[in-house]
């Protein structure tokens, strides 16, 4: 593993224990180089996932890519980062359920909507702002006025 701070390979493991309802295994690591401690999770890949994107090209899935885009709805709200992680595994679970080798991007926005609406209504908006690419104000008030219901 190669240490984030000063990208030497020679780490060792501090640290190892079950992480996210027993789904990953997390683990604090010191680099031998330069003493830094850092955290990295291991999951195991049941099957490669194709997501569909809207214009029909696709691509193989990547968690990163859903982190992140909960982590910047949530820049700078309440929220603790094990709970992204959290919906991130719940959210994998549910397309594991669908037992199917594709599923299409949206369907994963739809989730990702339902998960931080529960969760916090401005990380919410935010992400579906960009989601559902408001094009002014009216169809921004407008989901407002949804979530209010």
């Amino acid at each position: 593993m190669k240490c984030p701070f000063c990208n030497s390979v020679e780490t060792k493991v501090v640290d190892s224990r079950a992480a996210q309802k027993n789904n990953a295994i997390r683990r604090r690591r010191e680099c031998l180089d330069c003493g830094h401690r850092f955290t990295t999770y291991e999951y195991v890949v049941e099957y490669p996932l194709t997501i569909i994107k809207n214009d029909g090209r696709r691509e193989e899935y990547d968690r990163r890519k859903l982190l992140n885009s909960l982590k910047i709805a949530c820049n700078k709200r309440p929220v603790p980062a094990d709970k992204l992680e959290s919906i991130v595994v719940d959210i994998e679970k549910e397309i594991e359920e669908l037992s199917g080798a594709e599923v299409a991007s949206n369907y994963i926005g739809e989730l990702v909507m339902k998960y931080l609406k529960e969760l916090d209504e401005v990380a919410y908006i935010r992400f579906a702002s960009v989601y559902k690419k408001f094009k002014d104000l009216d169809e921004f008030k407008d989901q407002i006025d949804k979530f209010s219901l």
